[in-house]
């Protein structure tokens, strides 16, 4: 078995991601989105499951900073927002050949886990 996960080095719960990962001795295969910004495809595949609002952390820093808050904005537009500022999405993404994950879930990540055996 071999994951994706998505997200930002410094972001606690994509290091606990590659953390519990690790643990498993699961391979791993991280893409930095400060190095190499996300791929609208692979943005695409998590809003088809999940939608486009699933994946924006209106929480975050960097949402309050940039003064979305009021903004309702259709799906394209989200996307492309988020295309150019990856630290208002809600992470880690974590891909597993088609099984798909946003934020840190670790029961999803243990039954991939167990199917996988």
């Amino acid at each position: 078995m071999e994951v994706q996960v998505f997200g930002i080095q410094n972001h606690a719960e994509v290091r606990k991601a590659l953390r519990y990962f690790a643990e498993r001795r699961i391979k791993v295969h991280f893409v930095d989105f400060k190095i190499r910004g996300p791929a609208l495809g692979e943005l695409k595949r998590f809003a088809d499951k999940f939608g486009v609002e699933a994946l924006v952390d209106r929480q975050s820093k960097r949402f309050s900073a940039l003064g979305l808050g009021p903004a309702r904005y259709g799906d394209a537009k989200w996307l492309d927002i988020l295309l150019d500022e990856p630290l208002i999405l809600n992470l880690p993404l974590v891909r597993a050949g088609t099984k798909l994950s946003i934020g840190p879930n670790e029961p999803a990540w243990a039954d991939w886990i167990a199917a996988a055996k």
